[in-house]
């Protein structure tokens, strides 16, 4: 007698399945936009379709790492209308503080230091998620350490998109409208946005909603040292600009934030369904 695992077992393991995968198809069908509308600008010079090409290639790889860091969450836990809002408000927010006490700063001391840079931005980018918290606790929502750590990486990937923008317009007005320095620059910092602000805030948050989800000394001190561990990696990718710096520390970044994400999948587990 053939044993057969019920429909809704299969059900779910297939559910399972296209929710770890999804983070391929938002890389696939982004890369192709970009592609296309490069392609495009290259051939009709074009210039209204540069912000297209910059939005693009400044957003798919992070956004397409969000889609991979919610799938190993154990499920689907935060809604997708919190990550958007916290990405685009957590970027432009936290931009904006960054860019102001950096120029203060600098104005103050006439130089900053790589430290002081790291300290600001990693500071910054966590304003709307402790709104986001904040929220949360007065609702009495549940703060799952699993969540805080996605919202994290939404806030990141803003501001990394955000800054990307940024320095590939710097890059096509300093070359004069050469597209191959757009490109270059949207390649570099596209693909090393992962395993820089969106990690190092996503670890932070992370760590922020275990203390808000269970209060005490032990917790808080492994915030702070997640916080100092964030603000560390970042003002070594900040100093070291070369290619093996980059290489060690975007492999301990991510693999840093994988061995959290599975420590925190543990709190819960994915739940049974019902049979039909």
């Amino acid at each position: 007698m053939t044993n057969r695992a019920p429909r809704w077992t299969m059900s779910r393991m297939m559910r399972e399945r296209l929710r770890r995968l999804g983070w391929v198809a938002v890389l696939a069908i982004g890369l192709a936009l970009y592609f296309l509308v490069l392609r495009t600008l290259v051939h009709t010079q074009n210039p209204n379709l540069v912000p297209a090409v910059i939005l693009l290639g400044a957003c798919t790889v992070p956004a397409a790492f969000l889609t991979f860091a919610q799938a190993r969450t154990g499920q689907w836990q935060v809604p997708a209308t919190v990550l958007l809002v916290t990405a685009f408000f957590g970027g432009v927010v936290g931009l904006v503080v960054a860019g102001t006490l950096e120029f203060d700063a600098l104005r103050d001391l006439g130089t900053l230091p790589m430290l002081f840079v790291a300290l600001i931005e990693e500071t910054a980018k966590l304003v709307v998620p402790l709104l986001v918290l904040v929220t949360i606790l007065i609702r009495h929502k549940r703060r799952l350490p699993s969540d805080g750590l996605v919202i994290g990486v939404a806030s990141g990937m803003g501001f990394a998109a955000l800054e990307t923008m940024g320095y590939a317009f710097t890059a096509l007005v300093s070359s004069g409208g050469n597209v191959g320095a757009l490109e270059e620059t949207l390649l570099i910092r596209g693909l090393t946005a992962p395993a820089g602000h969106t990690a190092w805030t996503g670890l932070t948050c992370g760590a922020l909603w275990m203390l808000a989800s269970a209060p005490g000394v032990r917790n808080a001190v492994v915030f702070l040292l997640t916080f100092a561990g964030a603000v560390a990696l970042h003002t070594a990718w900040d100093t070291f600009g070369t290619v093996w710096a980059y290489a060690i520390l975007a492999v301990l970044s991510l693999g840093w934030l994988v061995l959290r994400l599975r420590g925190y999948r543990a709190f819960h587990p994915l739940p049974a369904e019902p049979a039909a």
